[in-house]
């Protein structure tokens, strides 16, 4: 159930970034999706919404290390 748990926790942020990879591919190929009324907003908000989503994973990751001791000494809290 821990592992079912886990895995959800990182799906919902790497389909924002997925979904935000999508977006700022489309502002490249000249695609205003609907909710956006300009392409440089368009791709300015696919930018945070993909840097948020990798963001999240990776502090999942170095959470989830540090607790097993994984980590290299910089990496630990002092």
């Amino acid at each position: 159930m821990k592992r079912l748990l886990a895995f959800l926790i990182l799906f919902i942020p790497g389909a924002f970034a997925a979904y935000g990879i999508k977006i700022m591919r489309d502002m490249v190929f000249g695609i205003l999706q609907p909710p956006y009324p300009h392409l440089w907003l368009q791709f300015l908000i696919g930018m945070i919404i993909t840097i948020g989503g990798i963001a999240f994973i990776a502090g999942f990751i170095l959470h989830r290390d540090r607790k097993q001791n994984k980590v290299q000494s910089r990496f630990n809290k002092f």
